[in-house]
């Protein structure tokens, strides 16, 4: 069954800084929680994103357990919207729409997930129980680090 994760933040910055910082490979790791072990393993030269561009990542989601993940930019709408679409990983399906829409208050970020997990029932008894809120604690922590970073919030305890 396919689900979709919906989100979305305002942040106090110019589209070029959303961008530059959302379209680099390896600021992941600065907005996914550390207990995840998120690593960028493809060596880029800049970051500049780009369609067809694969990008292999480790990630361990569950008990410590080391994935491999890689996924491709599918589409770039320059500092509009791109895609990051699953090529190999944990998931059965997942296609990443990052949109950017600039506004007087700086820039609107969405991000709208729509995934599958494999393993039929399995999969789906594994989301009720643990994979849904995974990736809403995933998201959450990432919030809270754009709100320190962008916002000017102070870190929550």
């Amino acid at each position: 069954m396919k689900h979709r994760l919906y989100k979305e933040q305002q942040l106090n910055c110019d589209i070029e800084t959303a961008w530059n910082f959302f379209s680099a490979a390896n600021n992941l790791s600065v907005i996914t929680p550390p207990d995840m072990k998120f690593t960028v393993l493809t060596k880029l030269k800049n970051d500049e994103i780009f369609e067809g561009m694969i990008i292999d990542y480790t990630v361990s989601p569950l008990l410590n357990i080391p994935l491999g993940w890689q996924t491709e930019i599918t589409q770039v709408d320059f500092q509009t919207s791109f895609t990051d679409f699953q090529q190999k990983g944990p998931y059965k399906l997942w296609n990443h729409f990052h949109e950017f829409i600039q506004n007087e208050d700086g820039v609107l970020i969405k991000d709208t997930v729509d995934y599958e997990l494999p393993l039929g029932f399995l999969g789906e008894i594994a989301h009720k129980l643990f994979v849904k809120k995974k990736l809403e604690n995933i998201f959450d922590f990432r919030h809270e680090v754009l709100e320190v970073m962008f916002n000017n919030k102070k870190k929550a305890s």
